[in-house]
């Protein structure tokens, strides 16, 4: 029964525009699930389920992206958020971010555990990430803008 609620809310989340867990609860009951509130927030997180910004700038439920490594969905909430966009010079990854955001992107960057990160440093509104390697600061930036689109 949890795999079939599981699926089914991932589907709905893929179909519909879902700004609230209680419009989610609706969906799931329409679809014959007798489901409380705190079934749904432990289902969510268990699909690890984020809140962000759609194309048509409404905030809603959705999957996080499948092309990025498992640690990075945790925490792309947070990035889609307060990134505004990511370039590398050398081994270095400068990130820009909306004033005063900074160092929430910094933790949840940090949190990822990436092994080409050797360091990072936040100020208001800019993250400097050192790497180890060019090739891997590119890739960190294409990934984060990846992770803004």
């Amino acid at each position: 029964m949890k795999k079939q609620r599981q699926q089914a809310l991932l589907q709905i989340v893929a179909q519909h525009v879902v700004e609230t867990q209680e419009e989610l609860l609706q969906f799931l009951r329409d679809a014959g699930f007798d489901v409380t509130q705190a079934t749904i927030s432990r289902d969510m997180k268990e699909l690890r389920l984020i809140k962000a910004l759609d194309a048509q700038g409404r905030y809603r439920y959705m999957s996080p992206p499948d092309d990025l490594p498992a640690p990075h969905n945790r925490y792309a909430g947070i990035f889609q958020d307060t990134v505004i966009f990511a370039d590398y010079a050398m081994n270095n990854v400068v990130i820009k971010c909306h004033s005063g955001m900074a160092n929430a992107a910094c933790a949840a960057l940090d949190q990822m555990d990436l092994s080409s990160i050797v360091g990072t440093l936040a100020g208001d509104d800019t993250i400097l990430v050192v790497t180890r390697t060019e090739e891997q600061a590119q890739r960190l930036s294409l990934d984060i803008q990846n992770m803004l689109q």
